[in-house]
């Protein structure tokens, strides 16, 4: 295997651990609407993941900086025809973070209601659009002989983009509903693990649709494994679901995710970016890549740092393990 074969799985591994991880902050985001029922469960559902999704989005920040490192004609084609999805996804980002922070700064209930409002949206918004962009990576577009991309944003908004878009929505709403349950107590708790039902079921139509699609369209063996694993997995989570196992629920869940992900990946390889108008124009693993003294580099500082921040994000998630519910959340006027 040569070093781009190598960084191609790391970029692989890097998303995957990211839609992972990322996927529930997403879910608890849009569930702040769709379960909870006042401001108390609110902020919940938002202290689920208060200590934590700061750290998962770094996953985010490094699978573009190794894109950029590894494969810098990807990242060019991809951020220059993207440019509009992928704006709106970091302004969501960057509101969605001061929200969080800013949200408990003052007691009023009109600030905090408005805050909850741009937690709601820029969580649904990133959840949709990028499934739409993945979608788009691995069904191709239009990239001319120079490796740019020569279509209009209004092209990356097809059937089948539109379907991922949706399959990402309402899977990684799933996983949020599945994350609440396992973080929560009391009703909440009971009123999670019946949304989730109702969400997985909605998931398991949209995505065996998509998978299938991409399968029949540039699968082969080793996805067709990946799609049966992510099959296998959803329906295992809806049964630890229905049997009150939270966490069997949430782990393959997750295991989902992994799977439908790497299933995308495992259909993509060679290329990282295929050309609708000429096959020989697509961009590949072998012709994106850096130079191989840089991926040897890359190499060795990947395996350096990768295990202290794995080790980090693992005590972070141990030491914030704990289940809460309304009884735990301060009084209104404790608010500043």
């Amino acid at each position: 295997m040569q070093l781009h074969d190598v960084w191609f799985v790391l970029i692989a591994v890097l998303w995957i651990g990211y839609f992972f991880l990322e996927g529930f902050d997403f879910g608890i985001g849009v569930l702040t609407k769709l379960l909870a029922r006042d401001t108390a469960e609110r902020r919940v559902l938002i202290n689920t993941i208060g200590p934590v999704w700061d750290g998962n989005e770094v996953w985010l920040l490094t699978a573009g900086g190794a894109t950029f490192a590894a494969f810098p004609d990807w990242y060019a084609t991809l951020f220059s025809g993207f440019y509009l999805p992928l704006l709106v996804i970091l302004v969501c980002l960057i509101v969605r973070g001061v929200a969080f922070e800013y949200r408990a700064k003052r007691g009023g209930e009109r600030w905090q209601r408005n805050w909850e409002h741009a937690i709601f949206w820029t969580s649904l918004l990133p959840a949709f659009l990028w499934g739409v962009a993945f979608a788009n990576i691995v069904h191709g577009v239009a990239i001319d002989k120079d490796k740019n991309y020569v279509g209009t944003v209004w092209d990356l908004f097809s059937p089948y983009a539109l379907l991922g878009g949706l399959v990402t929505l309402v899977l990684f709403t799933f996983h949020g509903a599945v994350f609440a349950s396992l973080k929560t107590v009391g009703d909440i708790r009971l009123r999670a693990r019946a949304l989730a039902l109702r969400l997985g079921l909605a998931t398991a139509v949209a995505a065996l649709v998509f998978l299938v699609w991409t399968q029949a369209h540039q699968g082969d063996g080793w996805s067709l494994a990946a799609l049966v694993l992510a099959v296998l997995a959803l329906a295992g989570s809806l049964v630890a679901n229905q049997l009150g196992r939270e966490g069997w629920a949430f782990g393959l869940s997750g295991l989902t995710i992994v799977a439908a992900v790497g299933m995308l990946f495992l259909a993509l390889f060679p290329d990282v970016m295929p050309s609708t108008l000429n096959p020989d124009w697509s961009l590949t693993a072998a012709n994106a890549s850096s130079a191989p003294y840089t991926l040897k580099l890359m190499t060795i500082v990947a395996a350096v740092f990768t295990p202290l921040v794995l080790l980090y994000q693992g005590w972070t998630y141990w030491v914030f393990r704990k289940r809460i519910g309304v009884q735990h959340i301060p009084a209104p006027v404790a608010d500043h």
